[in-house]
């Protein structure tokens, strides 16, 4: 039936779509049961002509003037039915659900089902508990949409409880509640006992899998999530672009670029480069590999783009060092029509800050409120503070807090702690930023060691050795810095003064021969960064031993000359590493790509992509 001859049965006002219909009739105005035919047909139109929300409340009232009572369940679960298959807010669905009399199992799932989706998905297991008090039973669909629900809100300890009553009532052998079940532990970041679970499954699907991998990916286990990966293979499990997301993610964060390359070549010869999703992951992959051309590549070779695919690579480029090249990318998406999104912005001013570019920061952040209508955020301030304390502009940085609409979190302070410590002539600001720390986060070990840099640098051992105490007295300890490295698709950890790998004597054989190249090249060790009151010799063995040199030793030692060299750092690389791995790349003529915790650095020929400005 065709909308017009539906308009011609109902004859009911429609001049305004938006309004509401207000249930305000008695349900004891009709009959309990309607002739059989007009239930029917009420259903039947339903199915064929309910097109949109406005032409399902056409039918409703239709309904309703024919006798239909509101309290009927058969016309009550269609209509909620269709009425979720379009994303509609719950509110219209809660209603209709309220005046059903004993709705069926169908319905409670589907209205569970509606929460779980929507953007509140809590009343979905306030709908359960009435469900149980209503003494109606679960089927083998119940909990797996109330699993969902459980998933979005990360309530593991309500996901423990339902878990309980799956294997109480029955049902904890299905495979989808099994995959509810290991989907519900991974997105509330237990990975391992979505592992567990996934282990005692006798039977697996691609959705399983996917599950525990993107688990592992997500709660920062990429090891796990490749090495899940690989046993997928050997099961001959074939993977899809939900996979291939995770597998990219994985070899991100841990800077497995070889692997990735793997993960492409594959995602080519099946299509999957086709897919949004898996492209923008791809893309996202090589620019946090420092590979910005292969990301600028796929970027450019991407038959659909949006504006994740345009942030990514902004972000990209910002992180590796080339601003201006952020910044033109962006006025690409401007001159495209796109809307910038909030992440787009983020990337934008982390451009600016990182390549010292004040003024035209400040101005993208006035665009962003003024053309954009976006109002800043958190993040967004922070990425200020950072421009102007990079910048050398501590104070400023200091005014631009207090001046905050908001109110300043523990990464907005330390911000402006990491400046006082760059930066010489600070350390009232810096102890000002430090007493706000311990109010916000008392335990941050990174705050200890910012204030004892700070100290260090002013030459104040007494009270660097003070920090250090109170450290021990509170249990803080400090992350220890440690460097990845990728060599034949293996990863290879080293820490400061690793003498735990196999080839050991031959790497410090080699760093013993680096330094001495190094110092017929001019090199003077940058002994301020050892912050302890001891002897420059003493200081001298101690910065020739960190983690980044030994990897980068390793890699010299392991690979053919004019092979870049990639090393992933987990901490902020030091002035003495930075300048010792300049010469390096002069000496032995390699590039190598350093990630560190906030950004790339490309050194060639003697010289890095930041300018020395990190």
């Amino acid at each position: 039936m065709h909308s017009n001859q539906l308009d011609r049965q109902l004859p009911i006002s429609t001049h305004n779509p938006s309004n509401h219909f207000s249930f305000t009739i008695s349900p004891s105005t009709f009959p309990e049961s309607p002739k059989p035919y007009i239930l029917k047909k009420c259903i039947a139109l339903l199915l064929s002509c309910a097109s949109s929300k406005f032409k399902l409340r056409q039918i409703h009232a239709f309904s309703i003037r024919h006798g239909v009572p509101l309290t009927n369940p058969d016309m009550g679960k269609h209509l909620i039915f269709t009425l979720l298959s379009f994303s509609s807010p719950m509110s219209y669905a809660c209603q209709i659900f309220s005046q059903i009399q004993n709705p069926n199992i169908f319905t409670w799932n589907t209205m569970i089902r509606g929460h779980a989706e929507s953007e509140n998905p809590m009343p979905a297991l306030e709908l359960y508990r009435q469900m149980h008090v209503s003494c109606v039973e679960p089927d083998t669909h119940t909990y797996p949409f109330l699993l969902k629900a459980i998933a979005k809100l990360i309530d593991v300890r309500e996901g423990e409880k339902v878990h309980s009553m799956c294997i109480r009532n029955g049902f904890e052998s299905l495979v989808f509640v099994q995959n509810a079940l290991v989907h519900m532990y991974a997105a509330c970041g237990h990975a391992e006992s979505a592992h567990k679970l996934f282990v005692l499954m006798p039977e697996r699907n691609l959705v399983t899998w996917n599950s525990v991998i993107n688990g592992y990916a997500l709660n920062g286990m990429p090891n796990e999530a490749l090495t899940l990966f690989r046993e997928m293979g050997l099961e001959g499990v074939e993977p899809d672009g939900f996979t291939m997301v995770s597998l990219l993610s994985a070899c991100a964060e841990l800077g497995a670029l070889a692997l990735g390359r793997r993960a492409h070549v594959y995602m080519v010869k099946v299509g999957l480069d086709g897919n949004l999703h898996a492209a923008n992951s791809l893309l996202d992959l090589y620019a946090k590999c420092g590979s910005i051309r292969q990301a600028h590549k796929v970027f450019d070779e991407m038959e659909e783009k949006n504006v994740v695919s345009w942030t990514s690579l902004i972000v990209g480029l910002a992180v590796n060092g080339f601003g201006k090249e952020a910044l033109e990318l962006f006025k690409g998406l401007e001159r495209r029509g796109l809307m910038p999104s909030e992440i787009t912005f983020v990337g934008v001013l982390y451009a600016c800050s990182h390549c010292g570019m004040v003024d035209e920061g400040f101005n993208y952040f006035r665009r962003m409120k003024e053309e954009y209508g976006i109002i800043p955020k958190i993040e967004h301030y922070g990425c200020m503070v950072d421009l102007l304390g990079r910048a050398g502009l501590v104070k400023q940085a200091h005014e631009f807090i207090r001046n905050m609409p908001m109110q300043p979190n523990a990464v907005v302070w330390r911000t402006l702690l990491g400046a006082c410590t760059i930066h010489d002539g600070h350390l009232a600001l810096g102890e000002v930023a430090r007493a706000q720390l311990l109010r916000l986060e008392p335990k941050h070990s990174g705050d200890y060691v910012l204030l004892s840099n700070l100290y260090a640098s002013e030459q104040r051992w007494s009270d660097v050795h003070k920090v250090r105490r109170t450290m021990l007295r509170e249990g803080v300890t400090k992350t220890p810095g440690h460097s990845l490295v990728e060599l034949g698709n293996c990863l290879h950890e080293f820490v400061m003064g690793d003498r735990s790998h196999l080839q050991s004597e031959e790497i410090y054989v080699k760093l013993a021969e680096i330094t001495k190249l190094l110092k017929l090249e001019g090199y003077v060790p940058h002994t301020s960064n050892v912050l302890a009151d001891i002897e420059e010799e003493e200081k001298e063995t101690a910065l020739s031993y960190h983690s980044e040199k030994i990897a980068i030793a390793f890699m010299l030692l392991n690979t053919a000359p004019g092979i870049p060299i990639r090393v992933v750092k987990n901490l902020r690389v030091c002035a003495d590493c930075h300048l010792a791995i300049k010469l390096i790349s002069k000496v032995y003529d390699r590039e190598i790509v350093v990630r560190d915790r906030s950004r790339f650095h490309h050194f060639k020929e003697g010289l890095c992509s930041c300018n020395d400005y990190w």
